[in-house]
């Protein structure tokens, strides 16, 4: 989002940015002070998890419980006044979460166009998260949190004039939901700028890397897939073998874990200096949808990337050629050994990774698709 936002004051647009400030997520009001034409403004949001809460929804709830925690009234309040006193060409809502607001944007704008940056298909997530879950009491709740996202999400979506897709698989599951065309593919992008490799760091040899927000269902599920079905077949036969882990809101079972030679950082200020001091980036994801955008900012930093292939959809890369994909855990073991003994030609990897991100996902490029999106839609009749 703020690549978005950011892509978009450079091309020479005035942005305004009305956000939920979460307690996960929060920002204080000059964060994007540093971006010519850009405008921010802010609400906080209470959205953290309450069991109370949830028990209420389950019996009274009108919107999945996912959704209710960013529904607020001081936000509609704010959005209502914004858009009353504002001209805006067009408004864009990020996410499955806020797309409860689209009602506001047309009582208050009814000639505006309005689209949904789609992130994700969020209940295709959860029904994966279910599918593997042992707890019959936690895979009957996901289950529900599945179909209550589907309902919600074939009523809401198909209300936007058009919809931003971050991948092409989405974009296919979007139209199967009868949303309105134009459903288009605008991938993610990487600020070049922002992920310029630095000379001065060299990679510490033999080691592995992961790093995710760890407050995050699937993000977790991966780590400790990881942790269970990779990590002890080869933590023995490699001794000399390193795993760092990094990522923000990281639980305190991954904070004190002790396991040797593996090192739990927590949040660090640069993911890319971060990234850029290790060797093989892992991306063990089991359930997922949208773009793994630290995939592609390991990629444009040059990082030879081991994922699964739900970890890399989305994202045009090959096999073998500038990313490694695999599902099974021996899999994973048998080209973890290989790049310990040097046979996988990392370094090879990570420069071809580098080159196709240059290609396709230099943020300007990103940019200008979404200019041509909102260009389509001013030329529609009201």
């Amino acid at each position: 989002m703020y690549d978005v936002a950011a892509g978009l004051a450079h091309a020479g647009h005035q942005v305004t940015v009305l956000a939920i400030n979460t307690p996960k997520h929060y920002q204080p009001d000059h964060v994007l002070a540093h971006l010519p034409g850009v405008s921010l403004q802010t609400v906080a949001v209470d959205t953290r998890l309450s069991p109370w809460k949830a028990l209420r929804n389950l019996a009274l709830g009108q919107v999945p419980y996912n959704v209710e925690r960013f529904i607020s009234p001081a936000f509609e309040a704010a959005l209502r006044e914004l858009l009353r006193n504002g001209q805006f060409d067009v408004v864009q809502l990020e996410g499955t979460f806020v797309a409860w607001y689209v009602n506001i944007v047309r009582a208050e704008a009814p000639k505006t166009p309005v689209i949904l940056r789609a992130h994700n298909l969020e209940h295709g997530i959860w029904q994966m998260l279910a599918s593997r879950e042992t707890n019959p009491v936690k895979r009957w709740y996901l289950s529900h949190l599945a179909t209550g996202l589907r309902t919600f999400e074939q009523d809401y979506l198909p209300r936007f004039d058009a919809i931003a897709a971050i991948t092409e698989p989405d974009q296919r599951r979007l139209r199967e939901l009868n949303c309105q065309e134009p459903v288009v593919f605008i991938p993610a992008g990487v600020d070049l700028q922002r992920f310029q490799r630095n000379p001065g760091i060299h990679a510490q040899p033999r080691t592995l890397f992961m790093i995710s927000s760890l407050n995050w269902l699937p993000n977790q599920e991966g780590l400790d897939w990881f942790l269970s079905q990779v990590w002890p077949r080869i933590s023995d036969r490699l001794p000399d073998l390193e795993l760092h882990l990094a990522g923000k809101d990281m639980p305190p079972r991954y904070q004190q874990l002790r396991l040797p030679r593996v090192v739990v950082h927590g949040f660090v200020d640069s993911a890319a200096e971060f990234m850029q001091q290790y060797e093989l980036m892992l991306v063990p994801l089991l359930s997922g949808g949208g773009m793994r955008v630290k995939i592609i900012e390991g990629m444009a930093l040059g990082k030879c990337i081991l994922s699964t292939g739900v970890g890399s959809e989305g994202i045009y890369c090959q096999n073998n050629k500038d990313i490694i994909l695999c599902d099974d855990p021996e899999e994973w073991a048998e080209r973890i050994e290989r790049y310990y003994h040097g046979e996988l030609c990392h370094d090879k990897l990570g420069e071809e990774a580098a080159a196709t991100i240059k290609r396709l996902y230099d943020n300007r490029r990103i940019i200008e698709k979404f200019e041509e999106l909102y260009r389509s839609l001013s030329l529609q009749p009201a």
